[in-house]
């Protein structure tokens, strides 16, 4: 499918559009489609993207804002028809061959009205283009723009509905709103939230990013971090009968064991082996993720980094620790602590974490980590890392979207 991307600007301009922009591009072009930005500003940052310069579609360009200026005192300059039209001719030159035109706020916002004029004039007439109008903003019902809109053409093309166009909107609340102004059914607009690139905010390494995907971490809730070696005094057979308790209240949790099989003892080949039994066993196969299977050495310190970031608790079972240098990272990390009541830890960790009795029954243990998954903060941390990232977005909303506009 051939897809253009409108907009005032693209980046590398810093705004919330243009990262919204940035990111749908890059997944639609992952997808296979045939994908451009369409825009007054910005420049070409992925080579499968081609940026194409719209002058006049620039919020900023000296002759939309000399026209503008008139139009928030209510006035229509003698410029405005000549602006919309050179502006239509170019719009209708560049998607001679589009299948979707995805304008983003042009016909929101007041900001370039010329630009909403010729979208309209190209929406009237060219019928077999799909047109998608996605709404960050709606100025009709923002109060800071509310002296700048008057009755009639063009102001009127913000709050009209195009009834061929698909209406998008950011939120529920945006949604309400739009309908409300259109006059048009909830079913009539679409929601499509805006969502979080995980990878770049948590900073996490392409090499985190393919484990992450392999095991479909981000699904994870809650997601615990046992990083230690394969080695029976690490007690890591604890941390699979506690994890099969919390999976009775919490289906999704998952178990992430980072590090190797411990080097000096050929014992820990045969405690590797009971830990994959007692995994099978306790039916654990497609949660408790011992790394030590997809690599037999460490990862580097980096991976390790990012599952402290990406995971939202440690879980220590160790019956014995000479220091416990867990208990330093979760802290620098800000991840609650879980662990073993054995001197060495408490040493560290006072009275900072939750202890528990190394030959506590598993369920004794989950009651105490039910307490804290109980909160607010974890559960909105599970539910924006499971339902906003951006691939799930994408396979969730815009590729039905797009889909439907196939057909």
């Amino acid at each position: 499918m051939r897809i253009d991307l409108l907009h005032y600007s693209s980046p590398p301009v810093v705004g919330g559009v243009e990262s919204v922009l940035a990111h749908h591009a890059r997944l639609m072009a992952d997808a296979g489609n045939v994908v451009r930005l369409l825009a007054g500003r910005g420049e070409a940052f992925d080579d499968r993207i081609p940026f194409v310069h719209v002058p006049l579609a620039d919020s900023r360009h000296p002759d939309i804002l000399a026209v503008k200026a008139e139009l928030d005192q209510g006035h229509i300059p003698a410029a405005f028809e000549a602006l919309t039209s050179r502006i239509f001719a170019q719009l209708l030159e560049l998607t001679a061959t589009t299948d979707v035109l995805i304008a983003h706020n042009v016909c929101s916002l007041n900001k370039n009205l010329p630009l909403t004029a010729a979208l309209h004039r190209l929406y009237q007439e060219r019928p077999g283009l799909h047109l998608v109008l996605w709404h960050h903003d709606l100025a009709w019902t923002t109060p800071r723009y509310r002296s700048e809109l008057h009755e009639g053409y063009p102001w009127d093309l913000l709050r009209s509905d195009w009834p061929r166009a698909t209406q998008v909107v950011v939120s529920a609340l945006r949604r309400q709103e739009l309908c409300a102004l259109l006059g048009v059914p909830l079913d009539r607009v679409r929601v499509v939230p805006n969502g979080l690139d995980l990878q770049r905010f948590l900073k996490l390494d392409e090499h985190t990013m393919g484990l992450v995907a392999r095991l479909d971490l981000l699904s994870a809730a809650p997601l615990l971090l046992l990083p230690v070696r394969i080695t029976p005094r690490k007690n890591i057979e604890l941390a699979f009968y506690v994890l099969a308790e919390l999976r009775l209240r919490f289906p999704q949790a998952s178990l992430v064991v980072t590090g190797p099989l411990g080097p000096h003892n050929p014992a820990n080949v045969n405690y590797f082996e009971k830990l994959l039994l007692l995994r099978k066993e306790l039916g654990l196969g497609a949660s408790a993720h011992l790394l030590a299977e997809l690599s037999p050495e460490f990862l580097p310190d980096s991976v390790i980094a990012d599952f402290y970031r990406l995971a939202d608790a440690l879980i220590l079972p160790s019956r014995e620790e000479g220091f416990g240098i867990p208990i330093l990272e979760a802290a620098v990390a800000g991840m609650p602590i879980f662990c073993a009541d054995i001197a060495s830890l408490r040493e560290l960790a006072e009275e900072q974490a939750t202890y528990f009795n190394p030959d506590a029954t598993p369920a004794e243990i989950a009651s105490a980590m039910n307490r804290w998954l109980s909160s607010p903060v974890y559960e909105l941390r599970v539910r924006v890392r499971r339902d906003y990232s951006w691939p799930r977005l994408y396979r969730q909303h815009i590729e039905p979207l797009l889909a439907i506009l196939e057909r």
